[in-house]
């Protein structure tokens, strides 16, 4: 047998240790993150055309295209559109099927199959005995939401604006969502928690869907929808380095709540729940429901 420096001499390499082969696929890895990172970069986009919120859950989903986004709670997106200050947003799904005028992006989405952690109300007497909820400010579907599991209940209690997120904790019930129903949670309280996320799967065992892309119908949307759909596949093959770079609470929960809790796509189950919520809105409620328009 030729020793190894005879070997390499002859051309020959020797087997990768498994050490070595792991920096070797990491350093492939983080090249093909930064060229992905480098072409969505490099696509032309409007400046304050696309809007996202400002919370954990939605960074998957702007992955690549952060400093092009503009920022706001899902109320403020919803005017800004509205206003054709924006030619996409991620929407409360309530904006979309109570406002005709808008495509839906096939295939992508903010949703939840049970315990989603950052949709709750939180309650100190039973449900049964709640007469009045405040709710955030920000939130447009989960009011809805909350009302359809509460009527379907036979409760329907007073809703509330909630004036600030600091009085949030003195309240006997509060609907929160996003970041500041996770610091609800894990900060020091003494009310129990209805996961709106598990109340939903319990009662139609089938996802719910929080948000979509909505795209401003009549004008050409393709080139941010194929900005849209690259983000996402970029966010979902670098959620690992998402969730180990962002500082927002400690690793174990982001990995908990964006490797478990939260899913990006909209498939046929999402849209049998979509469908479902639709029926019990226009059971529960007056207004009039549009059926989402899927464009691809």
């Amino acid at each position: 047998m030729k020793p190894p420096e005879e070997s390499s001499k002859l051309g020959l390499s020797l087997p990768e240790s498994a050490e070595e082969l792991g920096r070797r696929l990491e350093r492939e890895r983080q090249l093909q993150w930064r060229k992905q990172q480098s072409d969505l970069e490099e696509i032309p986009l409007a400046p304050m055309r696309i809007g996202s919120v400002p919370f954990l859950n939605a960074a998957p989903l702007t992955r690549g295209i952060e400093d092009q986004i503009v920022l706001a709670p899902p109320s403020r997106l919803a005017e800004l559109i509205r206003e054709e200050k924006l030619d996409a947003a991620l929407l409360s799904v309530t904006e979309v099927l109570f406002r005709d005028g808008y495509d839906v992006l096939d295939g992508i989405a903010v949703a939840s199959l049970g315990e989603v952690k950052s949709v709750f109300l939180a309650h100190r007497q039973p449900l049964e005995q709640v007469s009045q909820v405040f709710c955030d400010p920000a939130s447009l579907t989960s009011v809805s939401l909350l009302r359809v599991l509460l009527a379907e209940r036979g409760l329907r209690p007073d809703f509330t604006p909630l004036p600030n997120y600091h009085d949030a904790v003195f309240h006997d019930a509060v609907l929160l969502i996003g970041d500041p129903a996770i610091d609800f949670l894990r900060g020091p309280h003494e009310h129990q928690i209805w996961d709106l996320g598990a109340a939903w799967s319990e009662l139609t065992g089938l996802p719910f869907v929080y948000a979509v892309w909505a795209l401003r119908r009549g004008i050409d949307t393709t080139n941010l929808r194929r900005v849209l759909r690259e983000a996402k596949a970029f966010g979902l093959e670098t959620l690992d380095q998402i969730i180990r770079s962002r500082a927002d609470y400690d690793y174990e929960f982001r990995k908990d709540y964006l490797g478990w809790h939260i899913h990006y796509h909209l498939g046929a189950d999402e849209k049998r729940g979509l469908a479902k919520f639709i029926e019990l809105l226009r059971r529960h409620g007056s207004e009039p429901v549009c059926e989402p328009r899927f464009v691809t």
